[in-house]
């Protein structure tokens, strides 16, 4: 059984764990690298976790983090009716059980909750993976694309910015 909740700060270290196995499972999916994420310190997810405008959502399998994904709300006044959606992560254990399809609904939800809020944004680097087909199924539609927006090891990936307006 797969619960999901707000992560909080005594959950830093397990996330950047997470985060660490997601940047050697799926290094292009990500902005971040492995040693940069490896330097942060975990304080940084503690302030993270205690954010007003960021909302970062944990699959849980009884106490093991399977899954993440952060939901984050544009502050100034002019775009506060945004919200992106980033780091969308699940096991190689659990994917194809619907966890990363429960996150997003998750974030989803609490997006529409906010006060203010009409649209999502996300982005996704053009592979045709499952985080793809999902982002798609759920109803986000492409808004534009950045050729060659990550480079890693001498190779360029595409990414695809996604939209979904909620009112």
């Amino acid at each position: 059984m797969i619960d999901i909740r707000l992560l909080e700060a005594d959950d830093a270290a397990t996330y950047k764990n997470l985060r660490l196995e997601a940047l050697l499972n799926s290094p292009a999916a990500f902005p971040a690298s492995y040693d940069e994420v490896q330097a942060d310190a975990t304080e940084k997810y503690k302030v993270r976790f205690q954010s007003e405008n960021i909302h970062t959502f944990g699959a849980f399998e009884a106490d093991d983090l399977v899954g993440v994904v952060t939901l984050e709300q544009e502050t100034k006044k002019k775009t506060a009716h945004r919200t992106i959606i980033w780091g969308l992560y699940v096991t190689p254990y659990n994917r194809e059980s619907g966890t990363g399809k429960k996150l997003m609904h998750t974030a989803i939800d609490y997006a529409k909750s906010l006060e203010g809020v009409e649209q999502i944004f996300l982005s996704v680097i053009i592979k045709r993976t499952t985080s793809e087909s999902l982002f798609y199924a759920m109803g986000f539609v492409p808004l534009g694309r950045h050729r060659r927006a990550v480079k890693l090891g001498g190779k360029y990936y595409d990414e695809e910015y996604m939209i979904m307006r909620i009112s």
